[in-house]
């Protein structure tokens, strides 16, 4: 009788200290499960992106569906602007509808970087960090890895929020300060979503898309702006201005020991849906999505169009050039 008490007993310790211990392994182990048993999900949030003094904020909506289909959406709340980013069979595109363009490109997104609003890129971040942290809150599994940002190495790691029931509440990336550059909170989670064939093709998403922005057509750079961040030994050594069909350009040429060259230019919405091959990946920069490449940044902002070249330069240094320029309005 005594044994079977003691036996009884140890059972009782072993389920008491067994049981309960849900670690990052578990929660890895139930959401891989999840992603591969369904056939599609939905998530809704706001995301905030903060440079230096100015934040900048977006309504996010991210639709997935088995066989490698994305769509998200990016509002920007403070002028409407919004862009869709679309991987379908053809390949992945950026879609601004205001100007009635796409842009294509041959790129493994969202895998090739870390993606704070994709469930992929952020179970692959836990999956590939061995030095990852994990916390249980009284609300939350708390898992800190490190991010794979290879255009702003100033982006160090990012902390990630599940609920008790294993859902995505908050995504906050933190910068090599310590401070938070990204931050992404989830309203909605919809793990049974399914679409219809149509919701991630190209026509249909340009054809559809809600246009709350006001266009207002920018003919003449009144004020030109100029990088708030320039290299050392580097100035301006030419400035020009040339006139377009429909507009203007100004080329700024800086010149030392890392030149580059900045191109500014009145944007122009096309009277038809035009596709543009893009070589480069698509990436958030200040304000919108935009394109870097191996040697240049490009990206559209405020009824002005962007492009910064350099030879002799790290594109992250051309990233840090780009996102000090700013989206102070310039056009008329």
């Amino acid at each position: 009788m005594k044994k079977i008490v003691w036996l009884s007993l140890c059972a009782f310790l072993f389920l008491l200290t067994g049981c309960g211990k849900y670690d990052e392994k578990d929660i890895m182990k139930d959401l891989n499960a999840r992603l591969e048993n369904i056939k599609g999900y939905y998530l809704e949030g706001e995301m905030e992106i903060i440079n230096n003094e100015d934040v900048y904020k977006y309504d996010v909506k991210v639709a997935y569906q088995k066989n490698e289909l994305f769509k998200v959406n990016l509002k920007n709340k403070a002028n409407n602007h919004e862009q869709i980013l679309l991987r379908n069979n053809d390949g992945v595109y950026v879609l601004t509808p205001s100007l009635n363009k796409s842009f294509k490109f041959q790129s493994e997104w969202p895998y090739n970087n870390s993606q704070c609003y994709i469930l992929q890129t952020l179970l692959k971040d836990i999956k590939n960090d061995n030095e990852k942290t994990f916390e249980e809150t009284e609300n939350y599994y708390v898992i800190t890895t490190k991010v794979n940002y290879p255009n702003n190495r100033k982006l160090e790691k990012q902390v990630i929020y599940f609920d008790k029931q294993l859902e995505i509440k908050e995504v906050q990336v933190i910068n090599d300060t310590g401070n938070t550059a990204i931050k992404m909170k989830f309203t909605k989670t919809d793990m049974k979503a399914t679409y219809s064939e149509k919701h991630f093709t190209l026509n249909e998403n340009m054809n559809t898309a809600v246009l709350d922005e006001v266009i207002e057509p920018v003919m003449k750079i009144e004020d030109i702006i100029y990088p708030m961040y320039i290299p050392e030994a580097t100035s301006l050594s030419a400035q020009n201005k040339v006139n377009k069909t429909e507009g203007e350009r100004i080329i700024l040429t800086f010149e030392g020991e890392k030149p580059f060259i900045l191109v500014e230019e009145t944007a122009t919405k096309e009277d038809e849906l035009i596709t543009i091959p893009t070589y480069g990946e698509p990436s958030m920069i200040i304000d919108t999505v935009g394109v870097i490449s191996d040697n240049s940044v490009s990206w559209i902002s405020n009824g002005l169009e962007y492009y910064i070249a350099s030879d002799d330069m790290e594109i992250d240094e051309l990233v840090t050039i780009a996102t000090s320029i700013g989206t102070i309005p310039v056009g008329k």
